[in-house]
Formats: structure tokens, C-alpha cells, sequence
């Protein structure tokens, strides 16, 4: 994997994620894993995933709904570490099997449109907060699942990033501290990388902003929804190997 690989791929992440609220994690650790394993390549990009949630969150800060953020987002933030833990004492395929049925399921709702059917209230939001983070706390992918349960609360295209930006930046500061302190010796050897990696989400979550002011809800959806299809297809690809 050379360094200008790994730029690209940090950009075209950072700007997806711009787009959709998920996508750094789904495009980098697989890239990373292939040569450092799953388990450092986890950890060093947990440190560029904070940069360019941070920086979201910042633009985008006025345009959260904080109702929601307070229901779902709190849930999914105690799911996901509850999920993240459970996970660090037992792994199972099928469980991987079940999150990217999930996506695919979801992704196939979005794009037919019959999602829009679909209207939660504040104890879905509770209940779906939790199971989202749970499923991607165990699988260790939860931003395109709490993406996949967002379209359900028919937000606009802003206020649809920037929440579940808030969200992720709340289990980024949860989980951070636990990196460091059990895996100081990744961070230390991969740290020309990770600052590779930091200066492309940067530039990628820059420019996506820029696209997503332009994107029509009708498409904004539908793009999101694609997203979550094809994350879901790849997942049971790996799994399936």
C-alpha cells in the first residue's frame, strides 16, 4: 500500500462521510487491515475519523436536531460501548451476516423509496438508537447502520449529517481514551500514516461539504441509501470468503 494510495482513499472517505454521516471506518480499515491487521488498523483510523467528525460537527453545529440527538443519539452512544465490549469478548460471523442483511434491507427501502413510508417517534428513536448501536458496537461498523435507521426521521439533507455527526462524536470520545491507553505502540508506529490519513479526510470532508449544500433531498436520500446497499453487499462479500 503506497502513501499516495492511501491519501486518495483518506480523501474520497472523508468526502462520503461529508455526504452520507458514515464512510471513513467502511473505506479505510479494510485498507489498512490488509497490511497492519484489523485490530491496529481499527485504532489508527479511529484518530482521523475524530478529525473529521470534529470538523463536521463544527460546520454543521447549528443545523443538529438536538431532540433527536438526546433520544437516539444517547441510546446509540450506550449501545455502541455496549456492543464495542460484548464484541472484545466474542466474535460471531453471524452477526456480521445480520448487520449487512440490515444495510442491504435498508439500502433497498431507501432506493425504492418505499422507506419514506416509514415515520419514527421518540421511543423508536430510543429503541432504534440502541439496537443500531449495539449490532454496530459488536460488528465494529456503526455509522452506516445508525445512518440506515436516521432516513426513518425524514430530516433534510443537513440536519441528516450533522446529527449523526453528533452522534458519532460522542462514541469517539468514548472509545478514544480506551485506544490509547491499551494500544499506545500503534498509534506511535503508525504515525506517519495516521497523518497521511488526517490530511485527506481533512481535504475530503472540506469538499463534501461544499457538494452536500447543492444535493437535492429526492437525491440526497437515494445517494445515502446507495451507500448503505453497497456497504451491505461488501459485508457479506468478506463474510462469505
Amino acid at each position: 500500500m503506497t502513501q499516495a494510495l492511501l491519501l486518495l482513499a483518506a480523501i474520497l472517505a472523508g468526502a462520503i462521510a461529508s455526504l452520507s454521516g458514515f464512510g471513513i471506518g467502511s473505506v479505510l480499515t479494510p485498507l489498512l487491515a490488509l497490511t497492519f491487521g484489523t485490530k491496529e488498523a481499527v485504532v489508527a483510523v479511529s484518530i482521523p475519523h475524530l478529525v473529521a467528525t470534529a470538523i463536521r460537527f463544527w460546520n454543521l453545529r447549528d443545523k443538529i436536531d438536538r431532540h433527536l440527538l438526546k433520544n437516539f443519539g444517547l441510546a446509540s452512544a450506550v449501545g455502541g460501548l455496549l456492543g464495542a465490549l460484548l464484541g472484545s469478548r466474542f466474535s460471531s460471523p453471524i452477526l456480521a451476516y445480520i448487520l449487512g442483511a440490515l444495510l442491504v434491507f435498508a439500502g433497498f427501502m431507501g432506493l425504492t423509496g418505499l422507506g419514506k413510508k416509514m415515520r419514527f417517534g421518540t421511543k423508536i428513536a430510543w429503541l432504534g438508537g440502541a439496537l443500531s448501536g449495539l449490532l454496530g458496537g459488536l460488528v465494529g461498523n456503526q455509522g452506516g447502520i445508525r445512518s440506515a435507521a436516521l432516513l426513518g426521521f425524514n430530516l433534510e439533507p443537513k440536519t441528516f449529517v450533522a446529527t449523526a455527526t453528533a452522534i458519532a462524536l460522542i462514541v469517539d470520545g468514548a472509545r478514544m481514551p480506551i485506544y490509547f491507553f491499551t494500544n499506545p505502540q500503534t498509534v506511535h508506529r503508525l504515525g506517519g500514516l495516521i497523518a497521511i490519513m488526517v490530511a485527506g479526510v481533512t481535504i475530503g470532508t472540506l469538499a463534501g461539504e461544499r457538494v452536500l449544500a447543492r444535493i437535492p433531498e429526492n437525491h440526497f436520500r437515494r445517494l445515502v441509501s446507495l451507500l448503505i446497499f453497497v456497504l451491505g453487499i461488501v459485508m457479506l462479500s468478506r463474510v462469505a470468503k
